[in-house]
């Protein structure tokens, strides 16, 4: 079993009994963490993806250590200047150690999701039906031409409309 979690900003494909060397933790050495933004979980032929998280699902770690990463040199140059810097860095990382993935209710909590959407398509379809008969109107405006378009506004009265564009037109005429 493995599952794809996002600690510190990045993502990591973790198992059980696992060590990873992630960017510097608060807290301290022995201290027991968990992480709750669990992206996918597999178990074997089953997989589970969260949309972005699984709700509920939790990966526990405890901290090992706090270490610094390899020395990585930093070299600028500018030819023919005379310029030259150079200057190193060491990665502040914790190495942790991965507990457990536990899954409660992620199943549960896709089932939710997928009803909530049904809900507010419904609610779509009521605005878009009062607003059916505005939406005609804007339609058959945005047939036109331009230059029928501003002949219209020029019918009606419209100020700058030689200026306008075809989606100021409409509104103006709407």
């Amino acid at each position: 079993m493995y599952a794809i979690v996002e600690i510190a900003g990045q993502q990591f494909k973790v198992a059980k009994d696992q060590k990873v060397y992630v960017n510097r933790l608060a807290g301290e050495e022995g201290d027991s963490i968990s992480f709750d933004k669990v992206l996918l979980t597999a178990d074997g032929d089953s997989i589970t993806v969260g949309a972005p998280a699984i709700d509920g699902a939790l990966v526990g770690a405890k901290i090992n250590r706090h270490l610094k990463g390899d020395k990585v040199i930093v070299f600028k140059k500018k030819r023919r200047k005379g310029y030259r810097v150079k200057n190193g860095h060491r990665q502040a990382l914790t190495e942790i150690l991965i507990e457990g993935i536990d899954l409660k209710g992620g199943k549960k909590a896709t089932s939710t999701k997928k009803a909530e959407p049904k809900k507010e398509e419904a609610k779509k379809e009521t605005k878009k039906s009062d607003d059916a008969s505005s939406d005609k109107k804007s339609e058959d405006l945005s047939q036109n031409t331009v230059v029928e378009l501003r002949e219209m506004a020029k019918e009606k009265g419209v100020e700058g409309y030689s200026s306008m564009k075809k989606a100021e037109l409409i509104a103006a005429l709407s």
